[in-house]
């Protein structure tokens, strides 16, 4: 890159949980700029995952950070031409790339799931992750399981 990089933007807490995670997940989750509408829609979701999961202990917000930790991938693999043959090479992930990668794959999940509002199919791609499985899970299986696979290429890292 020929420039400096550009600086980090500060994201403002949630005025709920006060917690900066969740206004990612929010500005992810929006479209066309409707950001009281995505904030309305994680908030009955996690109300939902209150009301469905009732004997666990731990608070809805706590139920949706664990899914997330549960569907955030650690290794990733790229490819790279190395002699005309292009190689799928695992390597880590940064922190805020996994983060963002995590939130991204268990929004797109919750988009295809079948149900009646966007909250609700939220609420059950939440609960799925928080009990490892679902799509988003299951993209970080495979994603692990390429890296596995491929991990004979580590050396032509870049």
């Amino acid at each position: 890159m020929r420039k400096s990089k550009p600086k980090k933007r500060i994201l403002l807490p949630d005025p709920k949980f006060k917690d900066v995670m969740v206004t990612r997940f929010v500005n992810d989750l929006m479209v066309d700029g409707k950001k009281n509408l995505s904030y309305q829609i994680f908030y009955d979701a996690l109300e939902i995952i209150g009301n469905k999961m009732k004997e666990n202990e731990l608070s809805p917000l706590d139920i949706w950070k664990k899914a997330v930790v549960n569907v955030t991938p650690q290794v990733e693999v790229r490819s790279r031409r190395v002699g005309g043959a292009t190689f799928q090479i695992p390597q880590e992930i940064r922190d805020s790339r996994k983060l963002s990668m995590s939130i991204k794959a268990m929004i797109s999940f919750s988009r295809k799931r079948s149900g009646r509002s966007m909250a609700e199919k939220l609420a059950a791609e939440i609960m799925a992750g928080y009990n490892e499985e679902g799509g988003a899970f299951k993209r970080k299986e495979d994603t692990h399981r390429m890296a596995e696979a491929n991990k004979a290429f580590s050396h032509f890292r870049f």
